[in-house]
């Protein structure tokens, strides 16, 4: 692999950040082994929960209020490329293909769910779907490749429901569900990261759910067509509580984070793995102390992964199995790319990519 930093280096780099630690002051910048740079997104009234790393200088962000911007300089300036006239959406997911290419979801009840799909960079939009149902809800998106991609609402009549494209978002159709088992009492999935509905491959799919009586995770091999549903020990019984992101750094090695999004509520077992494709999670031996949102693995590794939320950043450097605080910084989600871009985002506009 052709990237400027090895496997071996940013693991170390960030095993050796204490735990607990605040964010470095900036005149220690230069002392820290790892940590997160803020860049000045110019805004401090937009949260972002959605986040596409393309590489260590592009990404894009997309968040409250309508707003969407992009990098190209590794995030040191940042151009508001929001669509016209969304200023009433809350965007909480965004998949991008490269610079110019990308897909925008908007959530909330009825026509408040929708997407959007720019190429030219985000100097124009087009709208590619508004949802007609008032029942549905639509959550986050991913892809599989630059045509092939799904979204999820919701249940909808007792079932989640599945959007899909085959032509990269430009049109959207809504799946059949007789391959989606019931959904629980409760259950829905959490809009708060973009990561309740990810994919690894070109077919494997799994969603992320809270709220009802247990966490689960639904799994599908046929790019949404048919699921199979297994427990996480992530606690969930409330409507705050359950799994809240999803990261699959293979088609069977992946992990769940979640907990309590109350401030100041305890969220207790809050992370779990798989080793099978998520036929069987098993608990974190050491997790997170706190509620996280977002979780994103290393590239390149098979141990290295991150998981953040508003009270700060946790590293596992044993694939999920124990983690420990690195960062106090508030963050939604997380992304990483093959050449070591790993971005996260949040609360009042804050935007950061990780230096080593």
């Amino acid at each position: 692999m052709a990237v400027g930093l090895s496997v071996a280096a940013v693991a170390a780099a960030l095993g050796s950040v204490p735990a607990q630690a605040a964010p470095p002051a900036p005149a220690d910048r230069a002392q820290s082994p790892a940590g997160w740079r803020l860049g000045d997104t110019g805004v401090t009234d937009v949260r972002f929960r959605g986040l596409a790393a393309v590489d260590r200088r592009t990404a894009w962000v997309a968040g409250s209020k309508g707003t969407v911007l992009r990098t190209a300089d590794g995030g040191r300036s940042w151009r508001d490329v929001s669509p016209p006239g969304a200023g009433e959406l809350e965007f909480r997911d965004i998949e991008a293909f490269d610079g110019r290419r990308a897909v925008v979801l908007a959530i909330g009840e009825g026509e408040a769910s929708r997407t959007y799909r720019t190429e030219d960079g985000g100097r124009t939009w087009t709208e590619t779907f508004r949802n007609p149902d008032p029942k549905a809800f639509y959550d986050c998106l991913t892809f599989f490749d630059s045509r092939n991609g799904l979204a999820m609402s919701d249940p909808v009549d007792g079932k989640y429901r599945i959007l899909s494209t085959a032509d990269g978002g430009r049109s959207w159709k809504v799946l059949p569900n007789k391959g989606m088992p019931e959904a629980l009492p409760g259950e829905a999935g959490f809009a708060a990261s973009g990561q309740c509905l990810v994919s690894n491959g070109p077919r494997d799919v799994w969603l992320a759910t809270g709220g009802g009586p247990r966490g689960r995770v639904l799994h599908s091999a046929d790019r949404g067509l048919t699921w199979k549903a297994a427990e996480v020990s992530i606690p969930a019984g409330d409507p705050a509580r359950g799994v809240f992101g999803l990261a699959f750094r293979d088609r069977e090695h992946g992990i769940a984070v979640g907990g309590d999004y109350r401030a100041g509520q305890p969220s207790p077992r809050a992370a779990a793995l798989t080793g099978d494709g998520g036929r069987t999670w098993k608990a974190s031996a050491v997790p997170p102390a706190e509620y996280r949102s977002g979780v994103a693995w290393l590239p390149h590794s098979r141990a290295v992964a991150l998981a953040v939320g508003p009270t700060g950043t946790d590293v596992t450097l044993n694939a999920g199995r124990s983690w420990r605080k690195i960062d106090a910084g508030s963050f939604d989600t997380v992304s990483c790319t093959a050449d070591f871009g790993c971005w996260a985002s949040g609360e009042k506009g804050r935007v950061a990519r990780l230096e080593f």
